[in-house]
């Protein structure tokens, strides 16, 4: 590219530098001592435009200026681990030349102000994170936590949300296959929106996003900028307030037909040979882009924002540069593939623009008309961000509930059908049948069991998929918690007969400098490390979203973990549904009747205490190798984790999900509640014709092994308890979100 795109435009220069004021700053997300440490790198006062920069790149969403040390102490590396965290996605070989690219992120502040256009919008931008990499995207997966379904805005917040997730997922054609779905009333004024997408590329064709060449013509591709999304990252690392509505103009507004054209366009350029290196114009667009392209590649870059295509008239510098219109990319291309690439795009309807190129200089340069609105040093704006070891104050331990001292309120029956119709624990048909799971015709297992499969182009092998978090665990004890969160991911993905290979995180917290919640957060992370570590379960992307708190309230700690596995048999995947009468009813695993944390607890004895269930995880790798090795020889005709909600949930779910009763013998010497309704980790429920074999193999691996009973009938049989019929319980399960969401009142 020639000088000539620096030359003075004919376009008029339009002023916009007021003064910067401590008002100024501190809107702009900055502390004092922040603004003064930008005083110090550049050696005079910013213009308004590069303090618009440095806020961008310098708040929390993008720099992750609270989490970084700890971060770092997440196990990253495995043998099949092509690139961990730093890029627009983790990539991991699945062998035949192929790989997975997957990453999740949230969308959280934005989802609250503006429910549709925040959730959709948090699609688009995770789906751009793979197809970024040179990945078709062939799956997403969604974590929702919302308030207490008794607030007033709950109701609109899920109807939005999810709207806007089905909307854009299902108009860019990909399936939406699994998830999770929660309500508590700490998520009032701040629910949270996390989505994950996986694609699949080819190991040799991964593009990432250093640039690299002097001279090299950076350039704009697909939609015009407005002035949608100005200081969405800003706003993403501050907590709501009661103005949280007038923050609607920091929403983006999506379009998942530019996506789906902007994805083709990218993947032919990518396949002509034309990308050298490409990043995702997400938070803080195209300031975070272009920075970010730059200095990991150790040059500098000059931007001219006179080519930059705008939708919109009078943009000053400011605004496009902190702009978040959706759908839009910043390439570094090969020069003498410029004119290819150009016509590839303006074959798909998309924009092209030049927009800058490197230079040798490490300056980050921003002209704009006659001037230059921004030239400031560009590897210090991401490696002189501010890192913070802030100080923070753990909890004590909470006491261990003895089962024995929890006097049920109602029997055991009873509270079976009170649990499986109550708002947590209840089927969320309602929210995935608003999502196309099976467009592309490779969707294995739909929503709904433990784990989506999802063939990897036409078979024989496929892709366990798994979103997973209890937040409750991890406020009592964030290290125990965030071990569960990767236990139940890692069990999850196990019991459909997936060998779980690698996890994306996505990291949700309140206000980090309330040294309480900055423990939770150091904890969690302790925890995923240490249970990743162990599970040979490595992290390879993720995400970051603190200050999620609404007038000093903070959320439930919910440090979310999409898992990936890989089956080499799709027909040997394994479903939770009892596939017979008939059959023997087993459980691998120990049961002490764990009542502290549990939903039993909440919701039965309206009790929230207690420490949460340890664990082991030693018996969590033990006892997946086992479930996985009956699944791949055909042991086993059933297959369901233990979690929510103990034991009996587990079963009243299999017998759901068939149609087929059972007959459940009497606990052993433990209260029955707590045998039936506590929540011990490393466990599965599993069937098959005769128990005896798997019982003499159990014995052998040193796994814990129980006879519960066999299946047969139309009823659920519990020993002493009245029996309760399957169609009932189907009804009450599948009841309340439909009639929740009808509701008028």
């Amino acid at each position: 590219m020639g000088e000539g795109l620096l030359e003075t435009s004919a376009r008029p220069v339009i002023s916009n530098e007021p003064a910067i004021t401590p008002e100024l700053i501190a809107q702009h997300g900055l502390k004092p001592d922040e603004y003064e440490r930008i005083l110090k790198l550049i050696g005079r006062v910013p213009s308004f435009t590069e303090l618009g920069i440095f806020s961008a790149m310098w708040n929390e969403h993008c720099s992750y200026k609270s989490s970084r040390i700890h971060l770092r102490t997440l196990p990253t590396k495995a043998p099949w681990v092509i690139q961990g965290p730093g890029e627009n996605a983790g990539v991991i070989d699945i062998g035949d030349g192929l790989a997975v690219v997957f990453k999740m992120e949230s969308h959280n502040h934005p989802s609250y102000i503006e429910p549709y256009q925040g959730a959709a919008t948090g699609v688009g931008g995770i789906l751009r994170d793979v197809f970024t990499m040179g990945a078709r995207p062939i799956a997403c997966l969604n974590a929702l936590s919302f308030g207490d379904p008794d607030s007033p805005k709950t109701r609109a917040l899920v109807a939005g949300v999810v709207a806007g997730i089905g909307g854009y997922g299902n108009s860019f054609g990909v399936p939406t296959v699994g998830g999770e779905v929660r309500f508590h009333r700490r998520y009032d004024g701040n629910n949270l929106v996390n989505a994950m997408a996986v694609g699949l590329a080819e190991t040799d064709k991964i593009f990432y996003s250093a640039a690299s060449g002097v001279g090299m013509p950076i350039v704009y591709l697909g939609s015009k900028t407005g002035r949608d999304g100005i200081h969405g990252a800003t706003m993403a690392s501050a907590e709501f307030g009661a103005d949280a509505e007038e923050k609607r103009p920091t929403v983006q507004v999506g379009d998942p037909f530019s996506e789906k054209l902007l994805l083709e366009a990218c993947l032919e350029i990518m396949a002509r040979g034309c990308v050298i290196a490409i990043q995702d114009m997400g938070a803080a667009g195209l300031t975070c882009s272009a920075v970010e392209m730059g200095a990991k590649g150790d040059l500098g870059v000059t931007l001219d924002l006179d080519a930059v295509p705008c939708r919109e008239t009078g943009m000053s510098a400011y605004e496009m540069m902190l702009s978040e219109s959706q759908e839009r990319m910043l390439m570094v291309l090969k020069p003498e593939k410029e004119q290819e690439a150009e016509a590839t795009f303006r074959k798909w309807g998309l924009d092209f623009a030049v927009v800058g190129k490197t230079t040798p200089t490490k300056r980050f340069v921003v002209r704009h008309g006659d001037a230059v609105m921004a030239d400031l040093p560009i590897k210090e704006l991401g490696d002189e961000a501010p890192l913070y070891d802030r100080p923070y104050a753990e909890r004590a331990k909470l006491p261990i509930i003895d089962a024995a001292s929890v006097k049920p309120p109602m029997p055991v029956a009873e509270a079976l059908e009170k649990l499986i119709g109550s708002p947590d624990l209840c089927s969320k048909r309602w929210v995935w049948e608003q999502y196309d799971h099976v467009i592309l015709g490779n969707t294995v297992q739909r929503p709904g069991g433990d784990a989506a499969v999802v063939r990897v182009n036409e078979g024989p092998r496929a892709l366990a998929l798994t979103s997973d978090v209890t937040p409750r665990y991890c406020e009592a004890d964030p290290f125990e918690g965030g071990k569960q969160a990767v236990a139940e991911a890692y069990r999850n993905i196990s019991a459909v007969g997936g060998k779980p290979l690698a996890v994306t995180d996505n990291l949700n917290f309140g206000n980090p400098e309330r040294p309480e919640i900055m423990a939770q957060l150091v904890g969690c992370i302790r925890g995923i490390g240490e249970a990743c570590k162990a599970l040979s379960f490595p992290v390879v992307s993720g995400n970051v979203s603190l200050y999620n708190e609404t007038n000093g309230r903070a959320i439930l700690p919910t440090p979310t973990i999409g898992g990936v596995g890989l089956l080499d048999e799709f027909t040997k995947s394994m479903t939770l549904a009892f596939a017979s009468e008939g059959e023997a009813i087993m459980l691998i695993g120990a049961t002490r009747g764990w009542l502290g944390q549990s939903i039993y607890l909440r919701d039965i004895c309206g009790r929230e205490e207690g420490a949460p269930p340890p664990v082991d995880l030693a018996a969590e790798k033990r006892h997946a190798e086992f479930v996985r090795g009956l699944i791949r020889d055909g042991s086993v005709s059933a297959v369901h984790d233990v979690s929510d909600g103990g034991l009996l949930l587990a079963l009243a779910e299999m017998a759901i999900a068939s149609g087929i009763g059972a007959v459940l013998e009497a606990p052993p010497a433990l209260p029955a509640h707590a045998f039936w309704f506590g929540e011990d980790q490393a466990r599965y429920v599993i069937t098959a014709r005769n128990s005896e074999p798997i019982a003499q193999r159990a014995k052998e691996a040193g796994v814990p092994f129980m006879r519960l009973g066999a299946t047969g009938g139309r009823v659920l049989a519990v020993a002493d308890e009245r029996p309760l019929p399957v169609d009932d319980l189907k009804t009450r399960f599948e009841k309340w979100l439909p009639a929740y969401m009808a509701s008028k009142v």
